[in-house]
């Protein structure tokens, strides 16, 4: 990572830390805000993904895959801008689900990182039982309208902490200038 990045991810990674907050303190007005969030979120990673299968994955290995994730994020992402005015007992649903799937990638990402021996294996672990406990408790405290928000603005929190570590994590690479 250069150092260019690193200062990107730092910055990046405390403005996440300290809008979750300010949404943790208002979480009454946060709920539009964080759906808007979540759609919009989805929907820029959907087109990258795409103009990244476009201009070079169509050319790789295994290059379908980052066509169809790049559709299903764009996909994922229209359908949370349009279900704004529904209950919220189906978007901390959707909160629980979307946490308990990437719970689950990453718990199998760690084994699989496990298994070639490299130590990152831990930290990519982790990531994946938090995951899936933020899942968990979507499903406990899934009648409570401020749930949403409140499990929304942690894992931005969690997100940002990560990011703050990979920023000052040295690299294993050598990057030549």
């Amino acid at each position: 990572m250069s150092k260019f990045q690193r200062i990107r991810n730092i910055i990046f990674s405390i403005i996440m830390i300290v809008y979750a907050i300010m949404m943790i303190m208002d979480s009454k007005e946060a709920y539009p805000v964080v759906l808007a969030i979540m759609a919009l979120a989805l929907m820029i990673s959907g087109v990258s993904e795409l103009l990244y299968y476009f201009f070079m994955a169509q050319f790789m290995v295994g290059g379908k895959m980052v066509l169809y994730k790049g559709i299903i994020s764009i996909d994922f992402g229209l359908l949370t801008g349009a279900i704004t005015d529904i209950p919220t007992f189906y978007i901390i649903m959707y909160l629980a689900t979307i946490h308990a799937f990437s719970g689950l990638v990453e718990l199998l990402r760690a084994n699989e990182a496990r298994t070639y021996g490299t130590s990152s294996w831990k930290l990519k672990f982790m990531h994946g039982i938090i995951n899936i406990l933020i899942a968990l408790f979507c499903f406990i405290f899934i009648k409570e309208q401020d749930t949403a928000v409140i499990i929304y603005s942690v894992g931005i929190i969690y997100s940002g902490i990560l990011r703050l570590i990979s920023a000052f994590r040295k690299t294993t690479m050598v990057y030549i200038q």
